[in-house]
C-alpha cells in the first residue's frame, strides 16, 4: 500500500466502501475501519501500520488545507 486509493481497494476486498463526499470524514472513517479489522485479527500488524501511517499523513494534509 502506498496511497489512499490502495487502502480503499484493500478495504473493498473486505466488503467495505467508504464515501461520504467529505474527504476528511472519509479518511477518519477509513481509519476506524482499519482499527476494527486489526482488532478482529483480520489484517496483519504490518498492513495496519502501513495503512495508518499513510492515512495520518493524508489527514494532516487535509487539516492543513482546511485551515488556509
Amino acid at each position: 500500500m502506498r496511497t489512499i486509493y490502495d487502502i480503499q481497494q484493500f478495504l473493498k476486498s473486505y466488503g467495505t466502501i467508504i464515501y461520504t463526499g467529505h474527504r476528511l470524514s472519509d479518511l477518519q472513517l477509513i481509519e476506524d475501519e482499519l482499527k476494527e479489522l486489526y482488532k478482529s485479527q483480520l489484517i496483519e500488524m504490518r498492513e495496519f501500520q502501513t495503512a495508518l501511517l499513510i492515512l495520518r499523513q493524508e489527514i494532516a494534509m487535509e487539516k492543513e488545507k482546511q485551515e488556509k
